[in-house]
């Protein structure tokens, strides 16, 4: 049974009367298989109508579905022999990014991304995906690493945001994230990251700023959370919808201004209602990209990607 999300309400109670109903035997008047399928073509002509105009808040709440796949699952579908690296040779192992070397459709990779956990539990462990200093020196060390193996680079990006407690804080939270994301602009081999859920502010952009960039189809990225924004500009986190308009943070809106390369479409009613074949649509696209980048040499791949992103300022002064 899916967690509904509140527009989905209508879906619900379809998908309810279906599961009813496939408890019940034919009594003779009424043809049980007939009427789930009449329920189910409803139950997919609404998820179409619905999925076809979320505004940007349904969108955020879509990115948050506890049920989308995770890095973990991303791990178990895509990559073979993984083997994660861990701790920062500095202070600590941070679980909020994992981080690890496989293979991926023939290449050795380098694949790095934030895990939310998917259970209070693992929730806990990984600080639901909330990054805190260690975690990024880790990927700027995995990072290079990769570089000298000159191994391409796959990263999965999905968090609200770095951790904002005080001990990352005390720790460099802020230097640790810009020294990631000038790793991520210095390294001479191909970098491909992929907004599998929420990209939120940089704690997103230190495993982001890729040669190319790609979003799921309702997954969201911006420079602050809905919530972060309607505290600070109306001190209040009730605004959330409406700021979550004002920030362009849907893959629709960032690839129209030139800040994302490709949309990933995910299935009918979302990437939570389709796991497999998102996961394989991410795989298509990543062996599409890393295909075109192989070709490029490591000097030309440093040069295209700070290009790209000194593009973006000027797209945005024009």
């Amino acid at each position: 049974m899916h967690n509904f999300l509140d527009f989905e309400k209508p879906i619900a109670e379809l998908e309810g009367k279906i599961e009813e109903l496939r408890h019940l035997s034919d009594d003779g008047e009424i043809n049980i298989a007939d009427e789930v399928e009449k329920l189910q073509s409803k139950v997919e002509r609404l998820l179409r109508q619905t999925y076809g105009k979320l505004s940007a808040w349904q969108k955020t709440q879509v990115a948050r579905h506890p049920d989308r796949p995770h890095f973990q699952h991303y791990i178990a579908a895509l990559i073979e022999d993984f083997t994660p690296l861990s701790g920062d040779r500095l202070f600590s192992e941070d679980h909020a990014i994992v981080g690890g070397l496989g293979r991926f459709r023939g290449h050795s990779v380098m694949v790095i991304g934030h895990e939310k956990g998917s259970d209070i539990h693992s929730r806990v462990k990984h600080n639901f995906g909330m990054a805190r200093p260690e975690g990024y020196r880790k990927a700027q060390r995995l990072m290079r690493m990769a570089e000298r193996f000159d191994l391409p680079i796959v990263t999965l990006v999905d968090t609200a945001g770095a951790y904002p407690g005080i001990g990352a804080e005390e720790r460099g939270q802020a230097e640790a994230i810009a020294r990631s994301i000038g790793v991520c602009l210095d390294v001479q081999v191909p970098l491909l990251s992929v907004i599998i859920g929420e990209g939120g502010s940089g704690g997103a952009i230190a495993l982001a700023a890729a040669n190319r960039v790609y979003m799921l189809e309702h997954s969201i990225y911006s420079v602050i959370s809905p919530e972060g924004c309607a505290s600070i500009l109306w001190r209040s986190s009730d605004q959330a919808q409406e700021a979550a308009e004002a920030l362009r943070l849907t893959a629709q809106d960032l690839l129209r201004l030139g800040v994302i390369d490709d949309i990933i479409p995910e299935p009918l009613g979302g990437a939570h209602r389709g796991g497999k074949m998102t996961m394989a649509a991410v795989g298509d696209k990543l062996e599409e990209g890393l295909h075109d980048l192989l070709r490029d040499s490591g000097t030309v791949l440093k040069q295209s990607r700070r290009q790209k992103f000194l593009d973006m300022g000027q797209k945005g002064l024009g």
